[in-house]
């Protein structure tokens, strides 16, 4: 440990975020590590498939982006990047980012590649009988529609590469919280038990995974909750410690806001228990976290601690689960309303004939009842839109539903114009455990030399 305080920065919380505040970080941050948490419970599978129509591919499309905006500042300041944009084919993610180092003219460029989340033939092999979480199904039940299976790996699968000289360091499905997690157990030498550490660092990580919400992007309500220069919205780093706790902010001058409220906003969201947030490295405990504005946009976080970890780590399962038929129609002017409830209820109509009845549907008027139950309009609406979107077993099933949407335009009431139509397949999300020894990871390492 050759540094008191280490600099960890947020450059993405979801796969499509935004490129500008990662580079305002790898820039301005001074960070020792930028990380990319590019990975939501769907988007692996949806890689999977991606991967098994296209070997080369399978990683996220965002990848080249990201590294042609941050490489070189990042590597001429010493700042070392960590992302799961891997997604389902790391490896050629590797590959990928060397690509970009050789087309911008850097050189020398390591990358580590952290491999084992994969585990779809394990489980296929002989993990059938595990019971599927919230619900009454076995993976067996799911074995012919399974498209993929990785499980949730943890800051120590990524210790052998941070203990490499590689400047980028990408992984596949890896907890959110570890990719930051990771970085602190290496820099400061926390061992695999000391859970009050490990704790505090899966704080770190749960309070940046996200991104902006933490500089006021999700926080934002105007007239209650006011953002100041949403435009040019930062995000957030860390300021960490060797006994785990830490200051968020952001970069000096950036827009957005880090307050008490914003980090207890972040720190509350997707947490069941506060008490036992079960995570691979650690159950981590928030029950007792103190947060605390010292200056402003500096919010220091305390408190965090941690128990032993689980014997066993949550795998999310991918599998094919039908289609979605879906159509919509546009009606403004007089009586827009009550064209829309017309169409719908023709609609409604026509596919309860063609025997769609038994399917999961929704029939919706969007600015009206779309999301409440009972219509929120107070006075009649100037225009509304209707959309049905059933869930149905085949592609064909979905185009009719689909059809008889835009076929409203000669066959429904009056004056609907702007039909779109969209088929897509559905691909759902299911989780299991698996015994942690089921799960072997690996480490390479690539480099622009070709080696």
């Amino acid at each position: 440990m050759d540094k008191p305080i280490l600099r960890i920065g947020a450059g993405a919380g979801y796969a499509g975020d935004r490129v500008p505040p990662a580079i305002e970080l790898a820039e301005k941050g001074q960070l020792d590590y930028l990380v990319f948490e590019c990975l939501a419970e769907r988007t692996i599978a949806l890689a999977q498939l991606e991967r098994s129509q296209e070997p080369e591919r399978g990683f996220d499309p965002m990848l080249a982006e990201r590294m042609r905006a941050v490489l070189k500042p990042c590597l001429e300041q010493g700042t070392r990047i960590i992302s799961n944009m891997g997604a389902a084919n790391p490896l050629q993610a590797g590959h990928a980012v060397l690509a970009i180092a050789r087309e911008l003219g850097l050189h020398p460029v390591k990358v580590a590649v952290v491999l084992g989340d994969d585990v779809l033939s394990t489980l296929s092999a002989s993990g059938l009988s595990l019971p599927v979480l919230e619900s009454d199904q076995t993976l067996a039940d799911l074995q012919s529609q399974m498209i993929s299976a990785n499980a949730y790996l943890g800051a120590e699968a990524l210790l052998p590469a941070l203990q490499s000289d590689a400047q980028v360091i990408i992984t596949g499905r890896v907890a959110d919280p570890a990719l930051f997690l990771a970085p602190l157990m290496h820099h400061f030498g926390w061992t695999l038990d000391d859970w009050p550490r490990l704790g505090k660092g899966v704080l770190v990580g749960h309070l940046l995974e996200c991104a902006a919400q933490i500089t006021g992007g999700y926080f934002a309500d105007p007239g209650f909750k006011n953002v100041p220069n949403m435009v040019q919205l930062g995000f957030p780093l860390a300021e960490v410690s060797a006994s785990g706790d830490a200051v968020i902010t952001k970069v000096a001058g950036s827009g957005g806001c880090v307050t008490v409220a914003t980090c207890t906003e972040q720190l509350l969201y997707e947490i069941e228990n506060p008490a036992r947030y079960l995570q691979p490295d650690v159950v981590a405990d928030f029950s007792q976290v103190q947060l605390r504005q010292i200056a402003a946009d500096r919010v220091q976080v305390t408190g965090g601690s941690g128990s032993p970890r689980t014997d066993t780590l949550k795998v999310t399962v991918g599998y094919r689960d039908g289609f979605i038929g879906e159509g919509q129609i546009s009606y403004a002017g007089p009586g827009a309303q009550a064209r829309g409830q017309l169409a719908l209820d023709l609609v409604r109509a026509r596919l309860a004939d063609a025997g769609y009845s038994e399917y999961e549907g929704r029939y919706d008027l969007i600015g009206v009842n779309a999301i409440a139950d009972e219509p929120n309009t107070p006075t009649e609406p100037a225009e509304v839109r209707a959309r049905v979107a059933l869930r149905v077993p085949t592609q064909g099933h979905a185009q009719h539903v689909a059809h008889e949407v835009e076929a409203l335009y000669l066959n429904g009431p009056a004056g609907g114009g702007g039909a779109t139509r969209a088929v897509r397949e559905v691909i759902a999300a299911a989780a299991v455990l698996m015994p942690r020894d089921a799960v072997h990871t690996s480490t390479v390492l690539l480099d622009s030399e070709g080696h």
